[in-house]
């Protein structure tokens, strides 16, 4: 809420396009040499290429490097927790697949789940404890990527399990009144949270109903290539490791953290403990397996562990299913996506350093003649921001601050530019793979994100039902008299 939105009145709209067309430009032509590798550390160089060529625009607008420094260096702050996030992301898969827990939830899921309802169950498992935790970074590093195991096993291609688990997870984002971007969005446009939540719902509710609709469709036409007879998978998950519901205890015990309010940096470090100590009780082979040593003691329980947290870990199968799903990166996993984000805020930091964000924005604005315009712009505004800022909090910080005025005096409540925010800003964050939700989750679930852009129905249609709204006059809410006055 205390962003400074940088201004610069000799910067063109023309000029604030130019690193954005440069680098879409650039991004393209490298993912179509390295294709899925691209990730691996050419675009992030590329990233750098665009903050360069942002750079050289500041310069011939009177714009000191020093001044893009220090916004890059506050633009790689506000990263600080989300980092941190990453990290224990990577150390939580790794402990949660030493201990058993997520070849348990496999192995349970895949005795429950069969394939003609495993993608709409997937939305609805990740809604719910999205919309119990507030956290969609939450849900995908937990219950997510177990269901991707599940849907791998089951032989349904990852990106669409992906999008299913986005697609949950983002809905119950949106509607749970403990996540940050519910709170953000009507804090910048001047209204209450729970009359953000109730507005937001009348377009949140349909789009969710189509998505559910098409991934009932998708489950029962989709061909799977995953074996009808699962009995071999169970009994070789058994066979690598200790299965028991005792190890429910502890997803159970951080989702419970989450509702309780508590900071998902200290839920998930919790999680990685408890899940180390149930390695050493249901799964101690395992640990000493990867100490490397040949008897358990202390200091071997200590190394495994540790090895399992930060690096990667293989657990040994002689069923090629299940190879993909026996392996965890760790921490180090992570540095990967982390690397990207970075590079992202040096970019971001630039764009804004000299101008360019608020050029564009300004821009959209100004094209905003109706209401239908207003709304329009503001929905361009965000899909630009999570572009260029490669953040999801400016997505909403920014156009939020510009827009606000313009709402009030076409007579409009507060309650449509936050909804339009959230419509557009907070969803459309994990389609863009420099973004850091888009990073995050990518990272997270290991799906590249144009592998689940196409199926992360909830996210594209979200930002188009907004717009349907405003062009059919649906529920938009106008001020009273009294408050214009």
């Amino acid at each position: 809420m205390d962003t400074h939105i940088n201004r610069n009145k000799e910067l063109s709209i023309w000029e604030a396009l130019i690193p954005v067309i440069a680098l879409v430009a650039m991004l393209g032509y490298n993912v179509y040499i390295f294709g899925d590798d691209a990730l691996s550390g050419s675009n992030q160089f590329i990233l750098l290429v665009g903050a360069a060529v942002a750079a050289i625009v500041g310069f011939f607008n009177k714009v000191s490097f020093q001044k893009m420094m220090d916004e890059v260096a506050e633009n790689i702050k506000s990263t600080a927790g989300a980092i941190l996030i990453l990290l224990m992301v990577g150390s939580l898969a790794g402990t949660w697949l030493v201990s058993g827990i997520i070849p348990s939830m496999i192995y349970y899921g895949l005795q429950v789940l069969s394939p003609g309802i495993f993608l709409p169950a997937t939305l609805i498992i990740c809604s719910v404890i999205s919309i119990a935790t507030g956290s969609s970074w939450t849900t995908s590093a937990t219950v997510g990527i177990a269901l991707i195991g599940i849907g791998g096993t089951l032989g349904f291609p990852l990106g669409m399990v992906a999008g299913a688990v986005i697609s949950g997870a983002y809905f119950g984002d949106k509607l749970s009144p403990m996540s940050d971007t519910t709170n953000l969005a009507p804090a910048m446009a001047g209204t209450d949270l729970f009359t953000h939540i109730k507005y937001m719902s009348l377009t949140t509710v349909p789009t969710y109903c189509v998505t559910f609709i098409i991934f009932i469709i998708l489950g029962l036409t989709v061909e799977t290539t995953g074996v009808a007879d699962s009995s071999a998978l169970l009994a070789d998950i058994q066979k690598a490791f200790h299965i028991t519901p005792w190890l429910f205890l502890v997803p159970i015990v951080v989702i419970g953290l989450i509702v309780k309010k508590t900071e998902p940096l200290i839920a998930l470090f919790i999680g990685t403990l408890l899940a180390a100590v149930f390695a050493l009780i249901f799964q101690p082979e395992i640990v000493l397996m990867l100490s490397g040593e040949k008897t358990l003691n202390f200091a071997n329980a200590y190394k495994g562990i540790l090895n399992a947290i930060t690096v990667e870990s293989v657990i040994p199968t002689d069923n090629e299913n299940l190879a993909d799903l026996f392996k965890s990166g760790g921490m180090q996993k992570m540095l990967g996506t982390i690397w990207l984000i970075l590079c992202a805020m040096v970019f971001g930091g630039i764009m804004d350093a000299i101008g360019a964000l608020a050029r564009i924005s300004q821009t959209l604005l100004s094209m905003a003649k109706s209401t239908f315009g207003l709304f329009a712009s503001t929905v361009g505004s965000c899909l630009a921001l999570n572009i260029t800022a490669s953040d999801q909090y400016l997505a909403i910080v920014v156009p939020g601050k510009m827009f606000k005025k313009a709402y009030h005096d076409k007579g409009l409540a507060p309650e449509n530019l936050s909804r339009t925010l959230e419509d557009s800003g907070t969803v459309t964050s994990v389609l863009i793979p420099w973004n850091t939700c888009g990073a995050y989750q990518s990272g997270t679930l290991g799906v590249d994100t144009f592998d689940y852009l196409p199926y992360a129905f909830f996210n594209i249609l979200s930002p188009f039902m907004t717009l349907i709204f405003a062009a059919f006059n649906i529920k938009i809410r106008q001020l009273t008299t009294a408050i214009k006055e």
